[in-house]
This record gives C-alpha cells, structure tokens and sequence, in this order.
C-alpha cells in the first residue's frame, strides 16, 4: 500500500473540515484495515473509477463529531438533527473527496466519484468496492475522533 495515496485525503479532511466545521482533525497513522466494520455511528461513502481502476472512499464519524459539525455548520438552524447530520456528512465527504481527487490528479491518478451514500447506526459495515487491501487513517478532533478509509484495484 502507497503511504503517498494517503497523503491528499489527510489534506483535504484537515482543510475542508476546518474551513466548513471550524474542527482541527489531528490525523494519526494510517494503517490497512482487516475488517468491514465502521470506526464510527456514520459514515459517508463515495464510489471512484477512472484510469482503469476502481475503488471507494469513506469517511466514519463518532456521533459526537457529526453532530459537532453540524452544529457548527448550521448554528442554531438545526431543524430535524438525524437528517442534517446525514446531509452534512455527505456534503463533507463529497468535498474532502473530490479535494483528494484533485491531489491524486496531480500523482497522475485521475478519477471520478458518485455521488455520496450516507450509512447510520451502531456497529454498521462498510463494503468498497475494490477487493484490494483498504487504507485507513484516524483522526482525533477536540469534538471526537473520524477515520477515513480507501481502497483501489
């Protein structure tokens, strides 16, 4: 696994959620992932293909994080919590993936993304698509910790 494939999604989580969410991620030490099962109570999960290859992208937040974001995000505008925590985790990784995207661009990676699926729910499974070992780098905030995962074939 290429640590520098890490390197575009740990800039991207640090400048989108911190200019959206006004939330400092701290990331950790990526290491390849053995299970299916979310770090976190959401996830927001984006397809990519392109150049030949397939693969997925996914980002799974403590509930305390999520709703910290949302929160932050919206102010005191929160109308219905479950769907704009839903809403904000998909707009959030719709942008620190296309952000990845535009990095991995200039690797000479080029790649395009579905829009984002939103999962819920303790203990839920994140299946990506390529069957290639799957990256993932935590993250801590002061609000609570977040994990990114990918993979391509």
């Amino acid at each position: 696994m290429d640590v520098e494939l890490a390197k575009p999604f740990v800039k991207a989580a640090t400048d989108v959620i911190g200019t959206m969410a006004f939330i400092t991620p701290r990331p950790g030490k990526p290491f390849v992932k053995k299970n299916t099962i979310a770090t976190g109570d959401v996830t927001g999960l984006v397809g990519l293909t392109g150049d030949g290859k397939k693969g997925s992208v996914s980002i799974s937040f403590q509930k305390s994080c999520a709703v910290a974001m949302v929160k932050n995000m919206l102010g005191d505008d929160i109308q219905d919590i479950l769907q704009d925590v839903k809403d904000a985790v998909g707009e959030i990784t719709n942008m620190i993936s296309g952000q990845a995207r535009a990095g991995l661009a200039e690797k000479g990676l080029v790649l395009q993304g579905s829009t984002p699926t939103v999962i819920m729910g303790d203990n839920h499974s994140i299946t990506h698509i390529a069957k290639s070992p799957i990256m993932a780098i935590p993250f801590d905030t002061d609000a609570g910790s977040f994990t990114i995962e990918f993979c391509f074939e």
